[in-house]
């Protein structure tokens, strides 16, 4: 073998996973895909390679002005190609963090990350065959799903339904018509709603509904379904599955909100009123802080005025994990945190409510 080859598979070995506790991402490319869509690639700012399922999402914090802000995202990649990670991202006119992106966010800037989580993915609910159903930038997962079957199972039998305003904003149309070349069984369907007098579209027209589906899927009673978009897309998809009798024990969909956030201040039950309150030290910041009977840690940090990065504030994002250093707490997470992390002494702030006198990292 090659001395220089030989070298380079060494080094390849002595690779480490990234880490978001260690490692920043580095901004690789900015790519458009569609009106206000684009794909940001990143690679670690060190010799890393990174492992996920394919669907699972990251957490960026953006510097934006005045304050940084956090946003979720699904990656678009897929983990079979694991030097580097992308997200998809389609920029509304009121989004602050995601114009921030389209606007500012260029090849060799870094920016921090937290993650890779989430359980919508195929391999954490598989299928003897599968029927995906997106609409606008909920293709993400989709296509990083697809993306890692074509990798590694060409055979999959994948029926893949996209819904979008016209036939221009198909998200990653060119990249799945090619794909459907090489993988027998990935079957596409698109929906728009309108075209103009200038679209040659052939494809079906308006919005998805019952009829649709069992045109694109007359087998859809038989496949596992995954499902992401707009919220009353899901809740359009879901109710039409439902008043069919579809197994909804085989019906998956993305959501960053997790169906019992943790309990807001205001709505503490009476019994929190007969608990002792407890202190906080924020080691970081150097303040004791009292922290009311039912409250979070990422609610008394605020109160305070000491910064604890957050997104989703309940428990699914791990945006807000932080170190504790002692004390106990009690914590209703949704799978945003590790158990090996939680045994190395990290907690979510947004999801934890100290138990007794508590130090932390912060």
């Amino acid at each position: 073998m090659d001395m220089t080859v030989s070298l380079r598979h060494q080094h390849l070995d002595q690779m480490q996973p990234w880490s978001d506790r260690q490692h920043l991402l580095e901004c690789l490319s900015a790519t458009p895909e569609a009106p206000d869509v684009m794909t940001f690639t990143f690679r670690s700012d060190k010799d890393n390679w990174f492992r996920y399922l394919p669907g699972q999402f990251v957490t960026l914090e953006l510097p934006t002005a005045p304050e940084p802000v956090m946003r979720t995202y699904t990656l678009s990649s897929t983990p079979s190609r694991p030097f580097s990670i992308a997200v998809t991202v389609k920029a509304q006119k009121d989004s602050i963090g995601t114009r921030w992106m389209f606007e500012n966010l260029k090849p060799g800037m870094r920016i921090k990350a937290f993650g890779p989580l989430g359980d919508f993915s195929h391999i954490r609910h598989p299928g003897e065959k599968y029927l995906f159903v997106s609409a606008g930038s909920g293709i993400t997962p989709m296509m990083a799903m697809t993306r890692y079957m074509a990798d590694t199972a060409p055979l999959s039998d994948i029926t893949f339904i996209n819904c979008a305003r016209s036939p221009a904003d198909i998200i990653f149309r060119s990249e799945l018509e090619y794909l459907a070349r090489f993988m027998p069984n990935l079957d596409l369907g698109f929906i728009v709603e309108g075209c103009s007098r200038t679209d040659l579209w052939s494809g079906l027209k308006g919005r998805i509904d019952k009829a649709k589906i069992g045109l694109l899927a007359s087998d859809f009673m038989e496949r596992t379904i995954f499902c992401c978009g707009p919220e009353i897309f899901m809740d359009a998809v879901r109710s039409m599955l439902e008043a069919h009798g579809f197994d909804m024990a085989r019906y998956h969909q993305e959501s960053f909100q997790p169906a019992q956030a943790a309990t807001p201040l205001a709505e503490v039950s009476d019994d929190a009123s007969t608990e002792a309150a407890t202190s906080i030290r924020f080691t970081m910041a150097g303040k004791d802080v009292a922290c009311a009977p039912g409250q979070t840690i990422l609610q008394a940090a605020r109160g305070a005025g000491v910064r604890i990065g957050a997104a989703c504030e309940s428990g699914l994002c791990g945006t807000c994990r932080v170190m504790k250093l002692s004390g106990e707490v009690e914590m209703s997470h949704n799978g945003g945190i590790l158990d090996d992390e939680i045994d190395e002494g990290y907690i979510l702030a947004c999801c934890s409510r100290p138990k007794s006198d508590v130090q932390i990292e912060a």
